[in-house]
């Protein structure tokens, strides 16, 4: 019989020939030890070229694409393709892996770079957005990523001379981005004139800024900054592929062949045509190049590597070759020397010497070749063809001896007889053709049996057979020459092969998986000398098996290196190698074959072998002769843990289920019960399934776990304390080493692990976001820093935490198999072990991932338990055999005997071990497992008296052992917790069911009793009172479902599976009677009330039979259900059944006969019910939850005094209701505990108590009940209700407009008027009449332009810089004003600019970096953090892109951005808090999620982030005193949060403390000492909270909602503000004590009728105030002085905006109905007029001393500027005045309207301002009018892009365009005209430019557009897309913008933000 084991012998990679230069670049390098690195296929290789020595580096899984060298130069990145493809950092010295980068890119990772200080990678993805991402590879941690561009990225670099700043490059972009925070933020280069837009292909960076790169023309592009600054032309002749920077300068290399040399100033040295050399060719192309000192090595598309040396750079050396693009399929070994002969589509064959590792000859065929083989003599060479033909040439001097093309389609195989007498060729026609080499290659013979083209073949060692595989899968004979097929197989029997080069037949027949038909096997050759096979297949393995290999599923050992498909592999003529040649890599590995050696000699092998051999990992298919599992562990390895629905997915559930019950929802619900229960005592341990899950904790307590509760067990006083953050079972448990921490690890979709403090109960920090389905493993590491855990998920994959920073910092996939163990080594926290089914695996930590070793063993057994020894090398497993293994490194040394049946438990002692296995025995070790020290046996003789219940059997499987405290704690698999005295007494502490559900449970009718019958085929009987233990057990034949006693309490019934009952006598558990009348289970069970004389049985099979107790006989069954029976209840007459069935149908039966009765639910009612644990009834239809669909409810019980309905259902969920639950959707209180289902629920006699039974979790818990009116019992264990009070919030006009704005993003902004036809720049002009001759006759061209007012020389202006902002953001944002440097400036923000105020100065000084609107801004209050302001803006989608929403944090004095952290909060950020270190910053979005995010922003780190609430939340602040608690507030939202580690839990607040307090929309937060949090209402009252609980309502803190609340953190005191009408004793503005007991009033002077107050601060003695009417406001808090600091426009648009003809103020007019002064040298508002109505349109006269406005109703207004009296008014039209002018002459006043109109009203004839005429035809609404200086004309710009000109006063239109070009304008704001086509930019097709201005020296011309951007362009401008400066910081949609007088200011308005920004103009010098 063959061996089954995988073969002893293995192969050691020795060579690679060629070089990965298709489709790869900048991919070789010299290291620091002058060897050479590169990349072939999937293999890293370094090679030595003085000692002509390869090392490979095999970490890869996939083709390696890209390559980077560290600064330092020894370390290498390497990254590659695939799924999840990863990126390599390694050690080109030792190839060891230092880091790997994972789970970020998909697809592939195309470009690598290493920062100047080695610190930070940059990688670049394949995906669709070609993400960037930038790495602490150390760490292996993601610092930044962003989509770099939408098309391929060909090279990025590090800017090595600026810190955080990179480039990019690819098609047809190149980009520079500068690193702040985790925001990467990218400028794409300007190309400009310079240069074309084109391609770039690689790229290398200077000093000052200055990038060079090549592009793919073969030109160098210049750039400076992001400017394209000059091109150095056909430095190439085409693309540059390759540059490479070095002290010495730059060196170049393009697709011409050629390498340049440039000096540092990239002036040219020296070019050096490779084409042109000895070794060179036509079509060299250079992919790679790297100088360094005299070197320079060049590798080519074709594989190969030059070294040329400068000096004599005519001769470069070919120091590397291999195959070029193109398939690699043809591989021949000659017959005596050691050759390997190679041929390829690239038509090249090509001779290796094995010995040298050289390319010895090639020879260049005209056809791509396909197959090879050598006649037995060595002379001939015969080379297979694609196109059908076969071609022999002499080997000698490669000359051809014959060419024969027989056949159409590609020969596949071809080979000699062994006596060299005839050559077969296979072909894919089917057949193959013999053909006699003497006769000069004469076709002698044909075989034609396949029907399929021809994969393989063998002669036989006569030449007398041929077998051949063909592609069908048929392996066929003929004999030889003639080519008759051999059908008869008894003449095959004695056949011997030559060679077995096939795939198919009964000697390989090992080679297939044992289940699998696929061809994925392409070559196969046996070595018959050493007995194996080398196969290599499809997916880049090469593989050895044993020869003959005869069953399928053969064991194997395995090599990567190819990356993809290997097609071909042969043994060398005297097997000391394999060759295997791949087909897309086209690269040629040569493996020395190691054969079988002395195990010893192999502990020893030289390094560079063990980490080739440790890749090719055993096989994974199964040992063939593993020895049977363990029963338990096989139950064991089968449980999945999976759930139909996890807790994760209420939330999700709850909403669906919302919308569809809306209406019920919103009807007035069932008020929760005043009472509640508190979790008391839990019989249950769970041993079945986890091990070494039970530890003394350092004060001597106990902690285990059972359920979803971690429990700490005091033996001394027998109470339990409770840790109850799981939701669902806790499958692992692990004690940090000083053992007053506990980590435990729950089942869930995305499931968590808690670390918590086994003194307060209080997680520490919670790790969550990596195992899927479950944690199965837990441990610390010695220091206790560190936890390690594996998940359940399909690949059991194992994480290293930092635990207290809740950071991932290694993860790695552990195995297929379950993995039972994982620990830390004590010594190097850096190493770790896993154990599990066939499984153990050393691991050792590499920056993000987990490199792992399979242990060195014979055959892998499965591993129970595993410990770390008394040395950094030793360890210590357990096996399923009861071995135990001891090892040192991944060394097997021995294995020693220990229990019968497996090891289960192992814990190191100092000096020794401690073993426990299944056979219930204890064993004591020495520290070399050498003797046995003691044993204890688990027997019930040596019980002591004090146990707490009884042992079930003796010897139970031993599940977890701990020490400590001079005993032995064992943990059994029945659930027993036991400690072990050393002299030998054992304590029985707490015990439960055993594995199986557990549905039955009875209360004793008057003892504190209560019974329990389960699927473990067990009867208990526990006593509730304070012992707290088992008092009885019986077995039973089968498992029982339910129980009952007797009225009397002297007997007890039981409902056995099997459809028997019996009744025992309660005390001694004995049999009284027994039955078996039915074949279902017996689903419940009840006594008659009173005397007990009738027994009502319900079975599965529908039936309820009704015996007599005391004659024993069946005298009545109720027959009519439909379905199984699930619930019974007896009236108090006995004489009435009421039953449940598993289809909701509820029916009734009189007693004692069964007949059905049909009652009226009015009538159910009145009925006195005995018991009622029934779930159907309208008394109990609101215990139904809105999902039922996926939940149950199985049980339910009513309290003995009819207030409380204890019910359970299947998510664990154990609620109290008020009984009766009339309605739907009642409230409840619920508590979680269990962990899947609640099968049963039951208070004891005097209600004291509530029991409860968890189904799969065995748990029999004990609740203590709280009666109504018992206050000190905390509420944390209750959670409110699911539905959150229909109620709605209550209503304000404020807020729900907040709530409800869609906030732009600028980039995205349409086109604020409705505008039509064809936009400028897109109209076709149509050419004048006459077009003027060159040198005209007429007179010349008159000005474009009167400028009169500006001085002789005219200058341009250059640049705007922003000077003032009038405007702050108060209607829609809070919370937004704010104090610094003690109270000399104050902060604030408008459309995207922050603004630093100086009190004193009245400077304003402003930050722009923000790319969009400011939507919130907080300050850091921590005196390490003077000044740093943290804003957050609108964005798009959270993609990690620039439009995405960001927070800036950044110094308010200098404006210096000191971080940016772009988030996944979709939409915008709408609040912001840093905590009390300053150290973290909190986030809050504006996301459909509400996402709430905490940050390191020093780093850019992201801390943690969670879903917040389905609305919106408004504000979440840190508490002023914590860097982990904060409070979230919204629509009808309260939460209190806590960070444990990187995890956000949170409570809900606790409304029911206070009678009718109901959930308000919540809208600010306060903080005060003692837990303490306020937080204000849309009612204006004011809650206030003690932890999560409400304790007080400030009723009517404010009339209206209380918008914004801030707590002072010097003395506590507390400011408000909200929305009310000032009056004598109320404000809209607060101040309270510490407790919001006693305030003080301020009125705010601002005249308005409601005060609306939006953010306050309070600093020394002053409060800061701003207010929704754009106001901020200092009011003093001694005289309640107020201080109008800041005004602007409360509502917007802006859009009437006038400058005075000579002096610097202004006047704007906006949709709040109010005309406002602004005095710019003043920096204020001088004035402000009500006109009740919103205004459209703003002007001055010429002389100043008039001003009409223009209103949206149609009128318009004239007033005197000196006393703002109103000099005349009319209204002629019913819609909006859109533009209003003086003529220059001021005798005309020209109105234009959206009517479409233009009226002329002359102002001569006095204020009743008759219209004395109009202009007709204007084919849309007027935008702008100017007059021209003669005031005769009047151009009109419309809403149709169409531009008019009218004579002024008859409304005449000028058509003539000769006639219009001549005429000048006193002024220009026309977006539209022949003179301004420039000013359209391409981007507008759905926005617009707005608004223009020309300058009064008519040298510019600004304009403002829906993008919020101003710009200044020279005017005229009438070519296309005209050069142009660009101003940001208005939002959206610029409504008007203006020349203030003599060109000192612009001014623009803007629509969306309610601001108006001045800019100063400067001016070009003379």
């Amino acid at each position: 019989m063959a061996d089954r084991t995988a073969p002893n012998c293995h192969l050691r990679l020795e060579w690679v020939y060629g070089y990965r230069g298709h489709q790869c670049r900048n991919n070789l390098y010299y290291t620091a030890a002058k060897e050479i690195v590169y990349f072939v296929a999937g293999v890293g290789v370094v090679y030595n070229t003085r000692e002509h020595k390869q090392k490979f580096y095999l970490g890869h899984n996939d083709d390696i694409i890209s390559l980077a060298l560290h600064p330092e130069r020894v370390l290498v990145a390497t990254g590659q393709v695939g799924k999840e493809p990863y990126i390599c950092v390694w050690d080109s010295y030792t190839v060891q892996t230092v880091s790997i980068l994972k789970d970020v890119h998909t697809h592939g990772v195309a470009c690598l770079a290493f920062d100047l200080e080695g610190q930070c990678l940059v990688s670049v993805g394949l995906d669709s957005k070609n993400t960037i991402c930038v790495w602490d590879w150390r760490r292996g941690k993601v610092l930044a990523a962003a989509p770099g561009h939408t098309d391929r990225i060909f090279d990025i670099s590090w800017d090595l001379y600026q810190p955080s700043k990179l480039v990019s490059c690819g098609v047809k972009h190149i980009k520079f981005w500068s690193l702040c925070g985790n925001a990467l933020t990218p400028k794409r280069g300007v190309f400009g004139k310079t240069g074309d837009l084109q391609t770039i292909l690689c790229l290398a960076c200077a000093k000052d800024e200055v990038t060079y790169s090549g592009a793919l023309n073969g030109d160098i592009y210049v750039w400076k900054g992001i400017n394209l600054m000059r091109t150095v032309q056909g430095a190439h002749g085409s693309g540059i592929f390759s540059m490479n920077v070095c002290e010495e300068g730059f060196a170049t290399g393009g697709r011409d062949g050629c390498v340049r040399l440039w000096d540092l100033n990239f002036k040219p040295i020296t070019v050096i045509d490779l084409r042109e050399t000895d070794q060179g060719y036509k079509g060299l192309s250079v992919r790679s190049v790297c100088w360094r000192g005299d070197h320079i090595l060049v590798g080519t598309q074709d594989s190969e590597i030059f070294e040329v040396v400068v000096h004599d750079r005519n001769k470069p050396f070919l120091i590397m070759q291999g195959h070029c693009e193109g398939e690699l399929w043809a591989l021949a070994v000659h017959p005596t020397k050691p050759l390997a002969m190679t041929g390829s589509d690239d038509r090249s064959v090509r001779i290796w010497s094995l010995i040298d590792h050289a390319l010895i000859a090639r020879c260049n065929m005209e056809e791509p070749i396909r197959c090879a083989a050598v006649s037995t003599d060595g002379i001939h060479l015969a080379l297979g063809m694609k196109d059908g033909s076969f071609t022999v040439l002499r080997v000698r001097d490669m000359t051809e001896v014959v060419h024969i093309k027989d056949r159409k389609e590609a020969i596949h195989e071809l080979k000699y007889s062994p006596d060299g007498a005839h050559l077969a060729v296979g072909s894919n026609d089917n057949s193959v053709d013999i053909y006699g080499v003497v006769q000069r290659y004469k076709k002698v013979g044909e075989c034609i049996g396949s029907n399929s083209f021809i994969t393989h073949m063998d002669w036989s060692t006569d030449s007398k057979y041929l077998q051949t595989n063909d592609g069908s899968g048929r392996r066929l004979f003929y004999r030889m020459p003639s080519g008759k097929e051999v059908t008869n197989r008894e003449e095959l029997k004695l056949v011997q092969w030559a060679s077995w080069t096939c795939v198919l037949g009964p000697e390989v027949n090992g080679i297939w998986p044992k289940y699998s038909d696929i061809n994925d096997i392409n070559s196969v050759d046996a070595n018959f000398n050493n007995q194996v096979l080398v196969t290599a297949d499809d997916y880049g393995l090469v593989k050895l098996l044993r020869y003959p290999c005869i069953k399928k599923g053969a064991k194997f050992k395995k090599y990567l290196g190819h990356s993809a498909h290997i097609t071909n592999a042969r043994w060398s003529h005297d097997y000391q190698w394999v060759i295997t040649i791949g087909g897309a890599d086209h690269s040629v590995f040569q493996w020395k074959f190691v054969p079988e050696r002395k195990s010893k000699e192999a502990l020893h092998i030289a390094p560079q072998e063990t980490l080739a051999d440790s890749n090719s990992e055993e096989s994974d298919s199964d040992q063939s002769d593993v020895p049977e599992m363990d029963s338990e562990i096989e139950q064991e390895t089968q449980l999945t843990y999976r759930r139909q629905v996890y807790k994760e997915d209420l939330p999700q559930l709850k909403e669906q289920c919302k919308e569809k019950h809306r209406a019920t929802a919103m009807k007035k619900r069932e008020r929760a019960p005043g009472s509640g229960v508190k979790l008391h005592f839990i019989h249950g341990y769970r041993g079945y399934d986890c091990r070494s899950n039970l530890f003394y904790t350092q004060t001597g307590e106990i902690v285990y776990h059972v359920a979803a509760i971690g429990v700490v067990y005091n033996r001394q006083q027998n109470t339990q304390r409770f840790y109850m953050g799981h939701d669902d079972d806790i499958l692992c448990l692990a004690i940090h080493p000083l053992k007053d921490f506990v980590a435990t690890g729950q089942v869930g979709r995305d499931s968590s692990i808690h670390i918590w403090d086994t003194e307060m109960l209080k997680p520490m920090s919670v790790l969550k976001g990596f195992h899927q389905l479950g944690v199965c493993a837990l441990d610390f590491s010695a220091d206790g820093k560190r936890l390690a855990s594996v998940g359940l998920d399909d690949n059991h994959t194992v994480v290293l935490w930092d635990w207290r920073k809740g950071e991932k910092l290694s993860a790695m996939r552990g195995s297929k198999d379950k993995i039972f163990v994982v620990k830390i080594n004590p010594y190097l926290p850096d190493k770790l072990i896993t154990a599990g089914v066939k499984h153990m695996k050393f691991w050792h930590k590499a920056g993000g991932g987990l490199i792992g070793r399979k242990g060195n063993m014979g055959k892998t057994e499965t591993m129970m338990c595993a410990v770390y020894g008394w040395s950094e090398e030793m360890v210590f497993s357990g096996t399923c055999t009861g071995d135990i293994c001891i090892w040192r490194d991944m060394f097997l040394m021995k294995t020693v005997k220990a229990h019968d049946g497996p090891v289960f438990s192992v814990h190191a002692l100092e000096k020794g071990f401690v073993t426990g296995g299944k056979d219930g025995i204890v064993a004591l070790w020495d520290d070399t497992f050498e003797r046995c020290l003691k044993t204890y046996a688990i027997k019930r003789a040596v019980l002591a008296p004090g146990s707490k219940g009884l042992l079930l059997e003796d010897n139970p499987s031993i599940r977890a052992i701990s020490l400590g405290h001079g005993h032995i704690l064992v943990g059994t698999k029945n659930g027993e917790i036991l400690e072990v005295d050393k002299s030998g007494p054992i304590t029985l502490l707490v015990q439960g069911h055993m594995e199986g559900e557990v549905w039955g449970l009875a209360t004793h009718p008057h003892l504190p009793l209560c019974a329990t019958v389960s699927d473990d085929k067990t009867l208990r009987i526990w006593d509730l009172s304070p012992s707290h233990c088992m008092l009885a057990v019986r077995k039973l034949r089968k498992g029982g479902r339910c129980c009952c006693f007797s009225p009397d309490g002297k007997a007890l019934a039981v409902g056995l599976n099997d459809g028997s009952f019996l009744i025992v006598n309660a005390d001694t558990l004995e049999d009284l009677v027994s039955f078996h009348h039915r074949k279902d289970i017996i689903s419940d069970i009840r006594f008659s009330p009173g005397a007990g004389k009738y027994l009502a049985v319900a079975s599965g099979d529908t039936f309820v039979d009704i015996y007599n107790v005391m004659s024993s006989k069946r005298v009545g069954v109720c027959k009519g259900c439909l379905n199984y029976i699930t619930h019974l209840d007896w009236d108090k007459r006995g004489k009435l059944l009421q039953v449940n069935t598993g289809a909701k149908e509820q029916f009734f039966f009189e007693a004692p006969r069964g007949k059905r009765q049909t009652i009226p639910a009015t009538e159910v009612e009145k009925i006195d019910w005995s018991t009622w644990t029934c779930v159907l009834g309208t008394s109990v239809e609101g215990v139904w939850p809105l999902i039922s669909e996926v939940t149950e409810v199985t049980a339910a019980c009513l309290s003995n005094d009819r207030k409380v309905l204890a019910t359970g259902d299947d998510l664990g969920y154990v609620k109290l209701f008020r009984y009766p639950v009339k309605g739907k959707y009642a409230k409840f209180k619920r508590y979680v505990a269990h962990s899947t289902h609640v099968t049963n629920v039951r208070w004891t006699h005097d209600d004291s108590l509530l029991v409860t039974v968890g189904g799969g979790d065995t748990c029999l818990m004990i609740w203590a009940h709280e009666p109504e009116g018992h206050r000190e019992f905390k509420q944390c264990d209750s959670e409110e209700s699911d539905i959150e009070s229909e109620d709605d919030g209550g209503y304000d006009s404020d807020v729900t407009r907040e709530n409800e704005i869609n906030y732009t993003i600028k980039a995205l902004s349409t086109n604020m008027r409705p505008m039509t036809g064809v936009k400028p720049h897109l109209q076709l002009k149509e050419p004048s009449v006459d077009e003027r001759p060159p040198v005209s006759r007429a007179l010349p061209q008159p000005e474009k332009l009167q400028t009169n007012n500006v001085g002789k020389k005219k200058r341009p202006i250059e640049d705007l810089v922003l000077e003032l902002v009038f405007g702050y953001r108060g209607n829609d944002c809070r919370n937004n004003v704010h104090y610094l440097n003690e109270g000399a400036d104050i902060i604030y923000h408008t459309a995207s600019v922050g603004i630093v105020l100086n009190l004193t100065t009245s400077c304003q000084s402003f930050y722009v970096e923000h790319s969009d609107d400011i939507l919130c801004l907080t300050i850091n209050q921590h005196p390490k953090f003077p000044n740093v302001v943290a804003t957050g803006q609108v964005g798009d989608t959270g993609d990690m892109s620039a439009t995405s929403p960001s927070i800036h944090v950044w110094d308010a004095m200098t404006k210096q951005t000191l971080s940016v952290l772009r988030c996944f909060h979709s939409g915008g950020v709408c609040s912001v808090s840093f905590s009390a270190t300053g150290k973290l910053l909190l986030s809050v979005g504006l996301d459909p999620e509400h996402t709430i995010t905490i940050w390191k922003w020093q780093e850019g780190a992201k801390v943690a982030s969670r879903i917040g609430h389905t609305q919106r939340i408004f504000v979440a602040e840190f508490r002023p005193d914590s860097d982990t608690h904060f409070v979230s507030v919204g629509i009808k939202h309260v939460r209190f949060w806590t960070l444990a580690g990187r995890a956000l839990l949170s409570k809900k607040g606790v409304l029911s403390s206070i009678e009718d307090a109901r959930m308000q929309t919540m809208l600010s937060v306060a903080f005060g000492a003692n837990n303490l949090t306020f937080t204000g209402t849309i009612s204006g009252d004011v809650c206030v909270w003690k932890e999560h609980i409400l304790v007080r309502i400030v009723a009517k803190a404010h009339t209206g909602p209380v918008f914004t609340m801030y707590t002072t953190l010097r003395d506590g005191l507390i400011v408000t503000g909200g929305k009310e009408r000032p009056s004598k004793e109320g404000g809209a503005l607060k101040l309270w004590d510490q407790e919001l007991k006693r305030c003080r009033a301020f009125r705010l002077e601002t005249g308005q009728i409601i005060d609306c107050v939006r953010s306050v601060c309070r600093g020394k003695g002053k409060i800061l105030v701003g207010t929704r009417n754009a106001e901020i406001i200092e009011v003093g808090e001694k005289n309640a002085a107020c201080n109008i600091l800041v005004n602007g426009h409360m509502d917007g648009p802006i859009w009437g905006l006038g400058t005075h003809p000579s002096r610097d103020v202004f006047l704007s007019a906006a949709e709040d109905g109010t005309v406002r002064l602004w005095d710019i040298p003043e920096k204020k508002m001088l004035n402000k007029v009500n006109l009740g109505h919103p205004a459209r349109t703003i002007s001055y006269s010429p002389e100043g001393d008039m001003v009409a406005i223009g209103m949206k109703n149609g009128e318009f207004i004239i007033l005197l500027v000196a006393s703002l009296k109103i000099w005349g008014k009319k209204r002629d039209r019913r819609s909006p005045i859109q533009d209003i002018r003086f003529s220059p002459n001021s005798r005309y006043l020209a109105v234009g309207s959206t009517e479409s109109a233009v009226d002329f009203y002359d102002l001569t004839l006095g204020p009743q301002l008759n219209r004395i005429n109009c202009c007709r035809d204007i084919p849309s609404f007027v935008m702008q009018m100017d007059f021209s200086a003669d005031s005769t004309y009047v151009q009109i710009s419309t809403g149709a892009y169409k531009r008019l000109v009218y004579e002024v006063p008859s409304g005449k239109q000028v058509t003539e365009q000769t006639h219009v070009d001549r005429i000048t304008w006193a002024t220009w704001t026309s977006v539209l005209g022949d003179e301004v086509v420039g000013i359209w930019s391409r981007n507008t097709d759905k926005a617009d430019v707005t608004c223009a201005c020309v300058s009064h020296s008519g040298l510019n011309i600004v304009t403002g557009d829906d993008f919020g951007m101003v710009k200044l362009f020279d005017f005229p401008c009438p070519e296309k897309f005209a050069k142009h400066k660009r101003f940001l910081g208005h939002s959206a949609h610029l409504t008007n913008v203006r020349f203030t007088n003599g060109d000192r200011f612009v001014v623009s308005a803007g629509g969306d933000d309610r601001s108006l920004f001045v800019w100063r103009c400067v001016h070009a010098p003379h």
